[in-house]
């Protein structure tokens, strides 16, 4: 059983090979879309506080 690190990961990964699959285009709009919804994930901060 993988942890929930794993699993953003691969399907970070597996969305990558799908981006890069697609016509340059498309490919631009969608790496942009992924680079939006990153950003925002980020902007939200930690999922869970820091323990000490």
């Amino acid at each position: 059983m993988g942890t929930m690190a794993d699993e953003e990961r691969d399907e970070l990964i597996s969305r990558l090979r799908v981006i890069e699959g697609q016509p340059l285009p498309e490919r631009a709009d969608a790496y942009a879309a992924l680079h939006d919804e990153l950003a925002r994930e980020l902007d939200r901060g930690p999922a869970t506080p820091p323990t000490a």
